[in-house]
This record gives C-alpha cells, sequence and structure tokens, in this order.
C-alpha cells in the first residue's frame, strides 16, 4: 500500500494511464436496476486544490483527525482524477453531471463561444465572445454576496446576485436569449441536483461565485437553495477585517479565506440542523447538500502570507508535499470544519443516514516549488521567467486568437477555425527548436476532438497546450502554483467514501470524479442513467461500494 501511494501521492507522472482512463471508465454503464434507498443524506464536499498526497501526509501526522476518521471507516480512492481541464468549473461539474466537457461543453469558468454574442449587444453583429462565468457576472464586487439589483433593474429573483446585462447572449426562436451559467452547459446536460429535486428531495450547495448556479442544470431548478459569497469581493473591511487594504479580497492570503470558508460552514451547519442557510427557518435537512473549501488552494498558491506579526511562503517546502505554515494551518482548518459537520451529523443522530465524500475539484501544480517556470518578464521571487506566451507566439505569427485562457494549461480559440493548421506548425516549429512556449504536449485536430469535442460547433478550444510540468502561462509574483493543466499534480486529488457502516478499504485502480454522481443518486435510491452525462459517456459508479469487505475493483480492506 505505502509504494501505491507514493506512486500516485505525489507528483510522479501518471497522467498517460489516466488520460486512457478518462477514455475507459465509461465503456460500459452499470445497468443494476435496484435502485434500493441505502442512505438518507449526502454530504459532498470539495477541498479544492487537496491532493491524494496531502491527505496521505496529513493523516500520517494527525493520527487523531477527523480526515482519518472518514478514511477509518470508508474506502480511500488513492487513483482519483479530476477532470481535464482541471479548472473548478469542470471540476465541479464531474461531481454533480458525471461527466466532462465532452458532455457538458464547459472548460473553464473564463471560456469562449463563436455561436453566443456579448453582453448587450442584441444578438446583433458578428457572433463570438467571452463567457465570463465568475465575478465578472455580479453586481457589486465591494458585497460580499456580490450586490443587488438597485430599483427599477430587471434581475432574476432565483438568481438576485447576478446582473443579467452581464451575460452572453444567443438567439433563439423567442429572439435574444440571456445565457445564464445553468443554460451554458451543452447536449441538455443535466445535474444530479435536478435529478433529486424532481424526486421530491432538498438539495443545496456553497460555493466561491453568484455564477455556480450552473448546477441548476438546464431545467434552471435544481437547487433549493444557494449560498454563494463572492471570493473575490472586496468585503473584507465590513466582514471581521477593519484594517484590511480597500483593494484585498478573500484570496489575498490564506488567514482571509479560512475566515471566507467559515461562513460556508456555518451554513452547512444550519443545513445539518434542518434549518435554511439563514439559520432561522426549519426547512428539513437536505438528501444531498455541500460546499467547496477554498483556504487550501489559496494556502498552496500564496507567495507571501501573514501569519500573526511574521510573513512566510505558503505552498510546499519539497517534492514530497510537506505543507508551509500557512497550508498546514489551512488543512488544520479544513479538518477542524470537517470535525463540526461529523459531531453536528452525530449529534442529530443523521450520521448513519448521511454519506461523507470529501473529495476536490481540482489540484494544484507545481508541488515542487523548484520546477516553477512562468512567462519572460516576470519578478516572481520563486519562478525561472523564461516561458513564451503561445497566444503571443500565434499573433506575432499573423494567425488571429479570438481567445487564450492560460493558467497551466493553455485554451485556444482561433478566430478563424481555418488557421489551425497555420497555428499548430507556429506552435510545432517552436516546440522542436527553442521551445519558449514550454509545450509538453500540443492537442489539435482528431486527437482533441476525439477527447473534447468539435472545435467547428463554437465551444471547443481550437488548440489546448499541456505545458511542461512546472509551467505557468503567468507573470504574478503573488501566486507560485495554479490548476488547470492535465498534470497528476492537477488531477490526483484526494477521494473518500466514507460512513460508519462501510469498513476502511482502500482501492488503487484509477476513478475519476465523474463516478461521484451516479454513486450518489444509487445511494439515494435513485436512477443513475437519468444522468445524461451518464448515459452518453458510460459513467459508472465508484468501486469498492457494493458490500463491506468486498475487495473487487484493486481494492483491499485495512
Amino acid at each position: 500500500m505505502n509504494e501505491i501511494r507514493k506512486r500516485f501521492g505525489v507528483s510522479a507522472i501518471f497522467s498517460a494511464s489516466m488520460l486512457a482512463f478518462a477514455s475507459m471508465a465509461a465503456t460500459a454503464q452499470d445497468h443494476d436496476g435496484d435502485h434500493h434507498q441505502q442512505y438518507k443524506h449526502v454530504l459532498l464536499i470539495s477541498v479544492d486544490g487537496m491532493h491524494e498526497a496531502d491527505l496521505v501526509n496529513y493523516i500520517k501526522t494527525h493520527p487523531g483527525s477527523t480526515f482519518a476518521k472518514l478514511v477509518k471507516h470508508g474506502v480511500e480512492y488513492t487513483g482519483a482524477s479530476t477532470s481535464r481541464p482541471s479548472d473548478s468549473f469542470p471540476g465541479l461539474l464531474a461531481f454533480a453531471t458525471g461527466g466532462s466537457p465532452l458532455s457538458h461543453g464547459v472548460f473553464y469558468d473564463d471560456t469562449y463561444d463563436a455561436t453566443l454574442y456579448p453582453p448587450g449587444s442584441n444578438c446583433t453583429g458578428t457572433p463570438g465572445t467571452e463567457v465570463s462565468n465568475f465575478e465578472a457576472l455580479d453586481w457589486d464586487l465591494t458585497k460580499l454576496d456580490g450586490g443587488s439589483p438597485p430599483p427599477g433593474a430587471t434581475f432574476d429573483p432565483r438568481n438576485p446576485h447576478i446582473n443579467p446585462a452581464n451575460l452572453a447572449l444567443r438567439k433563439t426562436a423567442n429572439g435574444c436569449e440571456q445565457v445564464w451559467p445553468h443554460l451554458y452547459m451543452k447536449h441538455h446536460t443535466n445535474t444530479i441536483f435536478e435529478i433529486i429535486h424532481e424526486a421530491g428531495l432538498r438539495t443545496a450547495w456553497s460555493d466561491k461565485h453568484p455564477a455556480y448556479e450552473i448546477l441548476n442544470g438546464p431545467s434552471g431548478l435544481g437547487l433549493d437553495e444557494l449560498y454563494a459569497p463572492e471570493i473575490n469581493s472586496t468585503s473584507l473591511q465590513t466582514n471581521g477585517y477593519p484594517n484590511a487594504p480597500a483593494t484585498a479580497d478573500w484570496t489575498t492570503d490564506p488567514t482571509y479565506t479560512r475566515t471566507y470558508d467559515g461562513f460556508k460552514v456555518k451554513v452547512v451547519l444550519n443545513w445539518i440542523h434542518g434549518l435554511d442557510q439563514t439559520g432561522t427557518k426549519q426547512v428539513g435537512v437536505p438528501a444531498i447538500f455541500g460546499m467547496n473549501f477554498q483556504a487550501v488552494s489559496v494556502g498552496q498558491k500564496v507567495t507571501v502570507a501573514m501569519e500573526g506579526t511574521t510573513t512566510t511562503r505558503g505552498g510546499y517546502l519539497d517534492a514530497a508535499a510537506t505543507p508551509t505554515q500557512p497550508l498546514e494551518q489551512s488543512l488544520d482548518f479544513v479538518d477542524a470544519s470537517l470535525g463540526q459537520m461529523y459531531d453536528a451529523l452525530k449529534a442529530g443522530h443523521l450520521l448513519q443516514s448521511t454519506l461523507f465524500i470529501v473529495g476536490a475539484k481540482h489540484g494544484q501544480s507545481p508541488i515542487d516549488v523548484k520546477q516553477l517556470h512562468m512567462l519572460s518578464g516576470s519578478k516572481n521571487a520563486y519562478a525561472t521567467a523564461d516561458v513564451s506566451d503561445p497566444a503571443t507566439l500565434l499573433t506575432n505569427g499573423g494567425v488571429a486568437v479570438a481567445q487564450e485562457t492560460a493558467d497551466d494549461v493553455s485554451l485556444l480559440w482561433l478566430k478563424n477555425h481555418s488557421d489551425r493548421d497555420q497555428a499548430v506548425s507556429i506552435l510545432s516549429a517552436d516546440q522542436a527548436s527553442v521551445n519558449s512556449t514550454h509545450i509538453q504536449t500540443l492537442y489539435d485536430g482528431a486527437t482533441l476532438k476525439a477527447m473534447w469535442g468539435n472545435p467547428a460547433e463554437g465551444r471547443v478550444p481550437d488548440l489546448i497546450i499541456q505545458p511542461i510540468h512546472g509551467t505557468i502561462y503567468s507573470g504574478s509574483a503573488a501566486k507560485q502554483a495554479e490548476h488547470g493543466g492535465l498534470s497528476a499534480d492537477d488531477t490526483n486529488t484526494l477521494l473518500v467514501v466514507s460512513n460508519p457502516k462501510l469498513e476502511r478499504k482502500v482501492v488503487d485502480s484509477p476513478v475519476t470524479n465523474m463516478q461521484v454522481a451516479p454513486t450518489i443518486l444509487k445511494a439515494l435510491g435513485l436512477d443513475p442513467h437519468k444522468l445524461v452525462a451518464v448515459q452518453r459517456e458510460g459513467t459508472q459508479t465508484l468501486p469498492g461500494l457494493e458490500s463491506a469487505g468486498d475487495d473487487d475493483h484493486g481494492g483491499h480492506s485495512e
């Protein structure tokens, strides 16, 4: 077991096998017709950024932790993989839809669609626009909730913190329609929240932007409650930090982020107590509910963090994923918060009837800061600044780029699909010579189409670049890690499915976060095949949960 954990847990490259599994994971559907309800509730938690290595290291040094308690009565998936790209939006949709961008068509929270029209255009002019499913949709970024519509403004009462004027537009038979996040998914891809809500059960979720109303799915009705305080709001001075810089948001420092996550923890505890998010109304415990934590992700990224009266670097101390003090404190905070949830479930006599799932939308790369390379000109103290931006290289070569979305991946949408061959020629020539763009793998043509869909339809990037491990297409001096890419550090996340009735088991075979969605439905006694993406991609339920002591699928009990 230790050898397996060492192989999958740190930054060893297993992306080739995982990429193969991503296409194989859905070769056969679980046609189990028995939808017997095993649990009344599912608590789903995403600890954004947390690797399997972080889980292993934390339990090793904190044997009495909540993480250790969950693993003791649960199934730990050492080879779990999040979405590709490993951005938060497709990462969460893997959990919620059982599918990949091949089904739902959502590649990032910041994307481009050649068939849509810019906000405010009334669907006139040439189609093609950035689609901003993040804080850019909010009314007022000085407010924790994203702001509210001013008197007389048009808004959707179901999504009051999103300004409709900021939404991309599409032409329909009825005219020009605003594309709300929940309408952005392709192929009528639905969510577990919709199916559970349709079954007459309560649903709730908490996340970092109002745009996470995407979980409502195409019906727009999947969530009974969404609590989405804006993580990029400059609202610290009015929410506990009167001396914070006026321009600081909740991601500026892990100390702030832990406070921000605490707002959401309080709401989850309200839900466990059968209350609404305000804690003032009895509504019943949701059948599916949960939240994401941001503290670990910020603790991994920051180059400077305030810890008391001193400043220190975040991230990791070495390639073995030994955390720095800011990251360690964030891990402690998450563990203590999970402990509050566990204790509240126990006190409410809900522990036996609740399936407790802890995973992560994405990892973070690189773990080893010595591998960090960033754009030329960067003043980052920990990076080698020797990387060229692929979009700049293409533009200089005469290829018009409609949009590049880049972190430790580069998604490139071209103005003209017909320029693809020229773009590939330019990038391949660079890769074969000085490789200033640090390309490891360039996805295009038939390979890209098979994995992610057809760029000619307007949504799928024309080119996707996975750079050499450790490369970030950014010049930021404030961060030393990112996500979005396809490397092991990005994708090998923790995944634990826990309940007191379960025996300790470790499953070493590769699984994906997409498998969580049908597993949740099956646990609640609902049909996993009602998920469009499950049908489309053949996503199976997670192995190892069939019965206590069952050692199928490469797992073993401990």
